[in-house]
């Protein structure tokens, strides 16, 4: 009998163990195989290389503002200009006639602040210009965002425009210093 009984606990052991181990194949067929799992460090990755477009974006902002500076008047060309209007009355003779003190004081003053706004409005531009080309050598296929586009070429046309005027303000074209005779 008791070799009746071992043989039962023999056998209900070596059933157990059966059971046990189909229990856990069924369980490591449940697993999701690591192929097939998505590789989420590499697409974050991915999302870190690609340029942002933050700097073109600043860049055009830059030239729209330089060219607004070019138009209104810096704090520079003020400067600059007051201080060649002092060299202006400081350098001019008593004795210089009226067209020669107008031109010292004023019409040299005049033109410095013409040039600051000329200077201005060339970076404005290079600025601007810079921006719209920069995606040519750029990751092929990536497009420049629309406001970009939009603020660079605003900066290009206020540079444009601040150039011009700057030209004709230090040529006398547009308010020339009046005549002395």
């Amino acid at each position: 009998m008791r070799d009746m009984a071992t043989n039962a606990v023999d056998e209900t052991e070596a059933t157990k163990a059966t059971t046990d181990e189909k229990a856990v194949d069924t369980t490591k067929s449940d697993e999701v195989p690591e192929t097939e799992v998505p590789a989420t460090a590499d697409g974050a990755q991915t999302k870190e290389e690609t340029p942002s477009g933050v700097g073109q974006g600043a860049a055009a902002v830059v030239s729209a503002a330089l060219g607004v500076v070019s138009l209104t008047g810096s704090w520079i060309g003020t400067v600059a200009s007051a201080r060649q209007n002092l060299v202006g009355q400081l350098e001019t003779a008593q004795n210089a006639g009226v067209a020669q003190q107008i031109q010292a004081v004023y019409g040299d003053a005049w033109q410095t602040t013409a040039l600051w706004g000329g200077l201005f409005a060339l970076f404005a531009l290079v600025v601007g210009v810079v921006t719209l080309a920069r995606p040519a050598f750029g990751t092929p296929g990536r497009i420049q965002a629309p406001w970009i586009k939009s603020v660079a070429w605003a900066g290009v046309a206020l540079g444009v425009i601040g150039l011009f005027l700057a030209v004709l303000k230090y040529t006398g074209i547009l308010l020339g210093l009046p005549s002395a005779s």
